[in-house]
């Protein structure tokens, strides 16, 4: 869907607090996860915007955001068990 959410907190509310905490006590995954944030919000403007880049770039963009997402997911996997 177009414009939709896909913050890590929206995307993983069961993670919230380890989320947080990481990103408060951890500087990479606080890094990280400030990157995949901005890179959410850059596409998510960009569809309300009616996409006004080429669909490659589009798509790339989307793919460094699924990467990233699934880097941050492991880490917080970890921090889970």
């Amino acid at each position: 869907m177009l414009g939709e959410d896909h913050s890590l907190i929206h995307e993983f509310p069961e993670y919230r607090d380890i989320v947080v905490k990481l990103s408060q006590s951890n500087q990479a995954f606080a890094k990280g996860a400030k990157h995949y944030d901005a890179l959410d919000k850059e596409i998510r403007k960009l569809e309300l915007q009616g996409s006004p880049i080429n669909d490659e770039a589009m798509h790339q963009l989307k793919h460094n955001r699924v990467e990233l997402k699934d880097s941050l997911y492991q880490r917080l996997a970890i921090e889970k068990a």
